[in-house]
């Protein structure tokens, strides 16, 4: 039987997944309403683009872990937002790669950099073993998400 602290740890760890599910649905709402704001959808495929280069949409999916569906309505707010370009290959015209612009590429740089900036800061007093805990944690929770 868990002792009482753990089950007190459990119960906080869970209350702050929630806090942190509710400021990604809050950063969801500012993109939609807000110029050059990104959801952390829109910059992970932004990352994704930047690292890999020209996509597919089923690729992209893939990379950025939504559905084509949602990816295809991704693709199309950053276009709309000059980030990125839907370009035909030479050899497969039926096949569309979504490539970054030299703008997306400096709202992904820019998104980065303040990201870098805010963590630094916010997490200063966590050494790297704590911030590796952390990471396992997160990557925990998605997987507990995914199984709900």
């Amino acid at each position: 039987m868990p002792e009482p602290a753990r089950d007190t740890a459990l119960d906080q760890l869970a209350r702050a997944a929630y806090s942190l599910s509710a400021a990604d649905s809050r950063l969801r709402g500012r993109a939609t309403r807000t110029p050059g704001a990104l959801s952390l959808t829109h910059a992970r495929a932004l990352r994704v683009l930047a690292e890999t280069g020209p996509l597919p949409i089923g690729r992209l999916a893939t990379a950025t872990e939504t559905t084509g569906a949602a990816t295809t309505q991704l693709v199309n707010g950053l276009a709309a937002a000059g980030y990125v370009t839907r370009e035909r290959p030479a050899d497969d015209k039926r096949s569309v790669l979504v490539a970054l612009t030299d703008a997306g590429r400096r709202r992904h740089h820019e998104r980065q950099a303040g990201l870098t900036r805010a963590l630094d800061a916010a997490l200063a007093r966590h050494d790297t073993a704590a911030l590796e805990a952390a990471t396992d944690v997160l990557r925990q929770l998605a997987a507990i998400y995914d199984q709900l």
